[in-house]
């Protein structure tokens, strides 16, 4: 991500003015809803035409616009979820103006941020602090808010999930009430609000465990898909971070591990993953009507590829660029069924000879937020793509099942098929999560049609 430049957050600003209504002017709060523009996500599988937007400057400003704005509301922040989680016909609050640092502890551990802040600029925040994020997912480009509310991971068998590293968050319900939650105050509050779907109410500010920056070495090499299967769990439990990378129709799959090692002279990360995506995707459209020969051309391609070693700081080598747009399926299985998982999926997607993504594979350890999909349970979970503009609808037919048959959990902002029933059996806390949020929301201001579904509730 060492491309991207401060300058990009100045254009975001400048983006972000052309929404505020013409009396706005940056700076100001903005005194009325900005004219209603047409919204879609990362990879165009969900849009809508919203009525409103809400682009608050700070907290107060939200909680007053909040109870008077036309429901659904929703939240937006950098559109990378893959689900309808934020379509609606009503408001979408967007959070932009809602960035930053707020506080730096650096004695506790603890910082203080906005909400709407991107979780590369608060790498970089940090960073400047001597600070870092206990881990990174692998894109940076969500929004904090975001990525907490959907249960975004990185990977690493003893590393838990971001949201496991919130202290404290102020949640700004639809009536506008503004509330104060940490976990000295109200522990299953703050747990059911760690991964919420923005079913609870915006969140405006978290508090969040960091630790202090840390440099990272980075090993990638390819070996034959069944021989990195067999090594995965000794691979997970040797190395801070370990994933792979299965290359369907190659029989080789690519590892990646990253060891925290003494600070020192950095060797910058230079990856040619697209290039090997696009050679991946030529041999598909080439070779498609023969697999026996497209696999046999694809592993003289890369068994070729020589190992690469790169040495920075956390937040430049956990973070990739993805400049190839995608949609994506991901489910989160108990560790112990994780490889067997994989292995099934690898045979289920090779039985369809336009597949040509390479399947991801990490770790991530339990937590205890309610609606977490790593609640109670180490997981593995398994990421599978299909290129933007193609058929995706097997990411739900028939992997889903796979899936589900190993016990797995889907990842709430990927594509999915299950609906509260499945839900409720998946989930130990569950009904207390939809007790609290009806509480909370008991109008379902919050609820658009999507999360009526997952929460089977009526709407209107």
């Amino acid at each position: 991500m060492t491309q991207r430049r401060d300058w990009l957050k100045g254009a975001a600003a400048l983006g972000l003015a052309t929404q505020l209504p013409a009396h706005a002017q940056p700076g100001q709060a903005a005194s009325a809803p900005a004219p209603a523009r047409a919204w879609q996500n990362w990879s165009g599988s969900a849009r809508c035409q919203p009525s409103q937007w809400l682009l608050p400057a700070d907290e107060a400003e939200l909680a007053r616009l909040l109870p008077r704005s036309t429901g659904p509301l929703r939240c937006v922040g950098a559109g990378h979820s893959f689900t309808a989680l934020v379509p609606t016909p009503g408001s979408l609050v967007a959070l932009d103006r809602l960035s930053g640092l707020v506080a730096v502890d650096k004695a506790r551990g603890l910082v203080r941020v906005r909400a709407g802040t991107r979780l590369g600029q608060l790498a970089r925040l940090l960073d400047a602090e001597g600070l870092a994020l206990h881990n990174q997912p692998d894109i940076d480009v969500q929004s904090l808010a975001g990525a907490l509310a959907t249960g975004t991971h990185g990977t690493g068998a003893e590393l838990p999930a971001l949201h496991a590293h919130v202290r404290g968050l102020r949640l700004v319900t639809p009536a506008g009430e503004v509330l104060e939650i940490t976990a000295e105050r109200d522990a299953d509050l703050l747990a059911a609000a760690q991964v919420s779907l923005g079913a609870l109410g915006v969140v405006s500010e978290f508090t969040l465990a960091v630790r202090p920056r840390y440099m990272l070495r980075r090993r990638v090499w390819v070996a034959p898909t069944e021989e990195l299967l067999a090594q995965a769990p000794e691979l997970a439990r040797s190395h801070r971070h370990f994933e792979m990378f299965v290359l369907p129709f190659t029989g080789y799959g690519a590892a990646i591990t990253h060891a925290e090692v003494a600070p020192g002279a950095a060797e910058p990360l230079h990856t040619d993953d697209e290039d090997l995506l696009a050679d991946l995707r030529k041999l598909r459209d080439w070779l498609g009507r023969w697999p026996e020969l497209r696999r046999w051309t694809a592993a003289q391609l890369v068994r070729r590829a020589h190992p690469e070693a790169a040495q920075d700081w956390s937040w430049r080598l956990l973070s990739t660029v993805r400049p190839t747009r995608f949609n994506e399926s991901e489910y989160h299985l108990p560790r112990e069924q994780g490889v067997a998982c994989l292995r099934e999926i690898v045979q289920t997607l090779e039985r369809r000879n336009e597949v040509f993504f390479p399947i991801e594979f990490r770790y991530v350890k339990g937590d205890g937020a309610w609606l977490s999909p790593f609640h109670g349970r180490d997981s593995c979970s398994v990421a599978c793509h299909a290129a933007q503009g193609e058929a995706h609808d097997y990411l739900i037919g028939e992997l889903g099942p796979v899936f589900r048959h190993h016990g797995g959990r889907p990842h709430w902002g990927k594509l999915h098929d299950l609906a509260a029933p499945q839900l409720a059996a998946l989930y130990p806390r569950f009904a207390d999560f939809q007790a609290l949020r009806r509480r909370l929301d008991p109008q379902d201001r919050l609820l658009n049609v999507h999360l009526a579904q997952l929460f089977g509730a009526a709407h209107g």
